[in-house]
């Protein structure tokens, strides 16, 4: 059987060579450190952790990424068990002794007899002529291959500083505030005149608010960033307020072509919400990218008119980063629609995190080794966090002005019925571990050994 070359050796190329070798199937995993280094990383070890050594939340009740947690558990993750043999003291989090973790996933790998693990760098894309392939190169794709991707997608894989918006749940929205109504009740594609949600501000409130734009404390760029230009058309928003205080106003929060209901006048300003999925249950802040400290996010957006209770799906960054355009790219098997020998995992498919990254890898490696032994996978239901996401990426989300996400409760399809908001996160975990084993129980013959617990080195 022709081997499944692996390029990329953090977690979501690990966790893909973890799967395809216990299906049964021969990888070659490629990673190009220590012959060749990142701004970001210090090692030559597979899966390093480059920045916190925390997975986040670790409860599946409450927490979108904890149940992702518990399915990766429940799928025979190699990241997750790895994780869970070096877990220190943090409260409701996994976070894990980053030493200990990669050396146990490398050592993991190093002793599976199916995996051959090659230190070399991978310049080009794989032709079909050399069999199946997955990409996971993570946010800091080498130059060569990154080019190689733009030339063969003809989209563009971000490299400069990509800002990204926050967005906000729809419910969290106080909608006796809040009105739905496109510029000059516009119909778009798809649209219907009313395709925007808008928050109105008076003059005081938009100078109480440019004033604490600029005086919001922001982060630090990395060394190794600090280079790197801003993209001119997705300046940060506090950037804009610098440039003078009317820029937002005639800029994304200008007010032309709206009428609040409640006054029968057009506001002083706008901010504008966009519909971030196709579920309609998470909405974007238009133009409101930013480098603000993420409290400080919470505590100046929260003075907006309709956001006082806001709800934060993903809050706004600023960072270098190289991932695709998946919803336009991808199949929902993670195959390059017009190269389907090619498979792309982790964070260039534009997820973010460390535990969303190795969950993409996952299913990447279990998809690519069941068309291995000519079957096919179906993708898990959207129920669960792993379909939740996969189907954010490769569809759910719009293609327009997409951005890479972290697993949350808002990519879930609704539940049907009356629900109170105290009882609705554990309902949904309920239903996702619940749709996990159907489809386990499902597809049985197309997983390898479906739903053991990873085995590794030094496990009782």
């Amino acid at each position: 059987m022709r081997p499944i070359q692996v390029i990329g050796g953090g977690l979501a190329g690990c966790e893909a060579a973890w799967q395809i070798a216990r299906a049964g199937v021969p990888v070659v995993l490629s990673e190009m450190r220590p012959l060749r280094g990142t701004e970001a990383h210090r090692t030559g070890r597979l899966a390093e952790l480059v920045c916190s050594n925390s997975f986040r939340s670790d409860d599946a009740t409450a927490s979108a990424v904890g149940l992702l947690h518990a399915e990766m558990r429940r799928l025979g993750s190699l990241i997750m068990a790895a994780a869970d043999r070096h877990k220190l003291p943090a409260g409701g989090a996994l976070a894990v002794d980053r030493e200990g973790f990669s050396a146990t996933v490398q050592e993991a790998l190093e002793a599976e007899p199916r995996i051959t693990i090659r230190r070399e760098e991978i310049r080009a894309l794989p032709p079909a002529s050399e069999g199946p392939a997955i990409i996971a190169t993570g946010p800091l794709t080498s130059g060569a291959l990154a080019e190689a991707i733009r030339a063969a997608t003809g989209e563009e894989a971000l490299a400069f500083f990509d800002a990204i918006a926050p967005i906000v749940h729809r419910d969290s929205i106080d909608f006796d505030k809040a009105w739905f109504q496109s510029r000059y009740d516009k119909t778009g594609p798809g649209g219907s005149g009313a395709d925007y949600i808008n928050c109105p501000l008076d003059r005081e409130t938009y100078e109480a608010f440019i004033d604490a734009l600029l005086a919001g404390e922001t982060t630090e760029f990395r060394e190794w960033e600090r280079d790197t230009p801003y993209f001119e058309g997705c300046l940060p928003i506090e950037v804009m307020a610098a440039r003078g205080r009317e820029t937002l106003r005639f800029g994304p929060m200008k007010p032309v072509g709206l009428v609040d209901p409640r006054t029968g006048r057009r506001p002083h300003a706008v901010v504008q919400l966009r519909q971030d999925n196709a579920l309609g249950t998470l909405f974007n802040m238009v133009g409101f990218q930013t480098k603000l400290r993420h409290g400080e996010q919470v505590r100046i957006f929260r003075m907006i008119p309709g956001l006082e209770q806001a709800r934060f799906a993903r809050l706004g960054g600023l960072h270098r980063n190289t991932f695709l355009n998946s919803p336009r790219l991808l199949d929902a098997g993670l195959r390059l629609r017009d190269r389907p020998h090619l498979r792309f995992a982790g964070q260039i498919t534009g997820v973010e995190g460390y535990v969303e990254s190795a969950a993409m890898g996952l299913l990447a490696g279990l998809f690519a080794a069941a068309e291995a032994r000519g079957t096919s996978l179906a993708p898990p239901p959207p129920e669960t966090a792993h379909g939740a996401l996969l189907h954010h990426v490769t569809g759910g989300a719009m293609a327009d002005g997409f951005q890479p996400m972290n697993v949350n409760f808002g990519l879930f399809p609704p539940l049907s019925g009356k629900v109170s908001k105290r009882e609705r996160k554990s309902l949904l975990a309920k239903r996702a571990l619940a749709a996990l084993e159907h489809w386990i129980a499902t597809e049985a013959r197309n997983l390898p050994a479906s739903g053991t617990a990873a085995t590794i080195r030094g496990d009782a």
